[in-house]
């Protein structure tokens, strides 16, 4: 005969089965807050790149495709400075801010401001001709090969908080993104410059009866939201890589963000942004082979849902 299995071996398997699940149970949980940690942190990167665009689509009714050739000169600046030259990241990231500032000054006092009264048709067609332009030039200057930024080493690897994976440089992300989120809110909402610029969209005639110079306005703006893109490129360098084909690239989700947030205020594009990026990072973790397809989806279901985006004032229903 087999032998009689003992009941109390069985009954001493039972905890250690629990112990196993829960194990498990706390895995899962720590896994998917260490995705939504980097989902956050993709999503700070998306807004700092697409608030520029926000600014000169929502504020100034301006389509500048362009925008993400910003970007890529930010990024650029960043790689020449700390690879080449040996500048500190941290003293990178204001010169690749000014510098992509400058150029935009330079482009929107020279070429954009003949474009501004056209109609977004014309606007679409000349920038994205200086798209086409930049990924040109960039690829006879820097070459077609992807590069990267050199991270310094405190700001490499990860330290677990709780159990959750927090990478550093992610983490730098956010707190810089977050500050300069809630910077721009202020700015535009309770400034002077704020107010000068809302009311030289609104009617420009009537503003500049009001002694307000709009052009100056413009300008500055146009550069402050270059600028912004110049800084997400340096800080999306060492993420997203940077290669002459980055403002085509990601042409597609600053759009998303701007379009899904609504054009009427920065809180909708920063909301927009942290959703998308959850989702997009979330979908590569659990569905790779599904790629982007998250990100489109969360996109179409949210425009069926509120056509003019997630935040859009009640006039422009």
């Amino acid at each position: 005969k087999r032998p009689r299995r003992n009941n109390v071996t069985t009954i001493a398997r039972q905890p250690n089965s629990r112990a196993r699940s829960a194990e498990a149970s706390r895995y899962r949980g720590t896994y998917m807050l260490t995705i939504l940690f980097d989902g956050i942190a993709y999503g700070m990167l998306l807004f700092v790149l697409a608030a520029g665009l926000a600014v000169t689509l929502g504020l100034m009714n301006f389509v500048n495709l362009a925008h993400g050739a910003f970007a890529m000169a930010g990024g650029y600046v960043t790689v020449l400075t700390v690879n080449r030259m040996g500048v500190p990241f941290l003293a990178s990231l204001p010169i690749a801010f000014l510098a992509s500032a400058a150029l935009g000054f330079i482009f929107e006092r020279t070429l954009y401001v003949h474009v501004y009264g056209k109609s977004h048709l014309d606007q679409v067609l000349f920038t994205i001709g200086l798209v086409f332009m930049s990924v040109a030039a960039v690829d006879y200057v820097m070459g077609s090969s992807q590069v990267f930024v050199q991270v310094p080493g405190p700001l490499q690897g990860k330290f677990d908080l709780f159990g959750i994976g927090i990478g550093r440089y992610r983490l730098l992300i956010i707190i810089i993104c977050g500050l300069l989120t809630i910077a721009l809110q202020c700015i535009l909402a309770y400034t002077r410059f704020g107010s000068r610029l809302r009311a030289a969209v609104d009617d420009s005639r009537v503003a500049r009866g009001l002694g307000i110079n709009v052009n100056r306005i413009f300008a500055l703006t146009f550069a402050f939201g270059s600028g912004l893109a110049g800084l997400g490129g340096a800080l999306g360098a060492e993420i997203l890589g940077l290669d002459p084909g980055f403002p085509l690239k990601f042409m597609i989700y600053f759009l998303i963000v701007v379009t899904v947030g609504g054009t009427s205020s920065i809180t909708g594009p920063f909301l927009a942004s942290l959703l998308l990026g959850i989702g997009d990072v979330a979908g590569k973790y659990y569905v790779p082979t599904l790629g982007s397809f998250v990100i489109y989806t969360i996109m179409i279901v949210i425009l069926i849902w509120r056509p003019q985006g997630l935040f859009a004032r009640a006039a422009s229903r």
